[in-house]
């Protein structure tokens, strides 16, 4: 896959602008129910642990259905397939302002989920087209930074807006922003070349190589453990940190800042190293686990350890991306959706095994859950640091 020689750069970033506000509402729609899992849970006659399966239903969706919708969509253009599901997204997105059953709602998580990941398997292979391939990195870092902007900025204000007006108010406002974007969208996205692609066979035979499935398990210990300790961070720092539920808002926008400027410095790190970028942030995210879990009831010590591991959290995402893209060669069309789904299988189990660890043995046991899943991952990624790319 080749940058088109038509395009101009001006368009090339408009592309990428919309891109970029596209993600960040599909970021927000994903992560914003972290703040409000107890309105919901009070609203459902659920319990909070219940609550937490629609992160689960959400990256289930996203995680299998993202790469069916893309097998089946193989032949269709990437401009057509953005827009079109991006329609639908907000369509599902809607139905959980309006729905009245929890077992609903988490239907309408899935099927968000699901066309979640076939919108981003075509943001990255319009990216493809868009960049040149030493820039890969940071067009990839792009894409993402929606995500991690939403962590930064949609997830708080959503988390406000969800605890002023209700939990369905929060998901209004998103499906509102995402029609201005997908007028943007339409708008902006050229017709963009992918040239004569593989089969759906042969991209499969490439995408599923053992060496990408061992990228991609790395992908889900890392995001896994991360998610075990995020999809309960607000009910730890009230019970276990002891802020105010004001303050919850100030420690999410201080971890959600720091993983925006990690994910555009992640991208700029993989275009340079992506392996190395990986194992240092593997690392450091170890020690900020660590942390909290040895400081959690000291504000001013998880204040530290939240930021650090929001800046690593995230700025690996890109580096996973680009290698498992490189190592994938032609199938990277195919392949592109599979970080995304690799990810998000982690966070479904992560947010399965913190609700046990919750259950059975407390908050604080959530954060050491996690810690261990990511200390586990170590060797692995170092491993996977010693293989060329295709």
């Amino acid at each position: 896959m080749h940058p088109s020689p038509t395009l101009s750069r001006t368009r090339g970033n408009l592309a990428l602008v919309s891109l970029f506000l596209a993600t960040f509402v599909l970021g927000s729609t994903e992560l914003v129910i972290v703040g409000v899992l107890d309105l919901i849970a009070d609203d459902a006659g659920v319990t909070v642990g219940t609550a937490g399966t629609l992160v689960t239903a959400y990256a289930l969706g996203l995680a299998v259905g993202g790469p069916l919708l893309t097998a089946v969509t193989i032949r269709v253009g990437r401009r057509t397939l953005l827009w079109v599901s991006m329609l639908a997204f907000l369509l599902a997105t809607l139905a959980m302002v309006t729905t009245i059953t929890f077992e609903l709602l988490l239907v309408a998580r899935v099927v968000a989920g699901a066309l979640h990941g076939a919108f981003v398997g075509a943001a990255f292979a319009a990216v493809g087209s868009i960049m040149p391939v030493e820039r890969m990195g940071r067009g990839i870092a792009i894409v993402l930074g929606g995500i991690a902007v939403s962590t930064a900025m949609g997830v708080p204000i959503g988390t406000l807006v969800g605890r002023t007006l209700g939990w369905r108010g929060s998901f209004a406002v998103i499906v509102g922003v995402g029609v201005v974007v997908l007028a943007g969208l339409l708008l902006a996205i050229p017709a963009v070349t992918t040239g004569e692609a593989p089969g759906l066979r042969a991209q499969a035979r490439s995408a599923f190589a053992p060496r990408v499935l061992v990228m991609l398990a790395v992908g889900v210990l890392l995001l896994g453990g991360q998610f075990t300790v995020f999809t309960y961070i607000t009910p730890f720092l009230l019970e276990v940190t002891r802020v105010s539920d004001a303050q919850v808002s100030g420690f999410l926008l201080a971890y959600g800042v720091a993983t925006a400027i990690g994910t555009f410095a992640g991208g700029w790190a993989a275009d340079r190293d992506a392996s190395r970028t990986l194992l240092a942030a593997n690392v450091v995210l170890v020690l900020a686990m660590g942390l909290l879990y040895l400081t959690g009831t000291v504000p001013a010590l998880v204040a530290v350890a939240l930021p650090v591991w929001g800046l690593v959290g995230f700025g690996l995402v890109p580096a996973l991306q680009y290698r498992v893209a490189t190592l994938a060669g032609p199938a990277r069309d195919l392949a592109a959706t599979l970080p995304a789904s690799a990810v998000n299988a982690g966070i479904a189990g992560g947010a399965l095994l913190g609700g046990w660890s919750l259950t059975s043995s407390g908050l604080p046991a959530v954060v050491l859950t996690g810690l261990l899943m990511c200390l586990a991952c170590l060797p692995l990624t170092w491993m996977t640091g010693r293989w060329a790319d295709r």
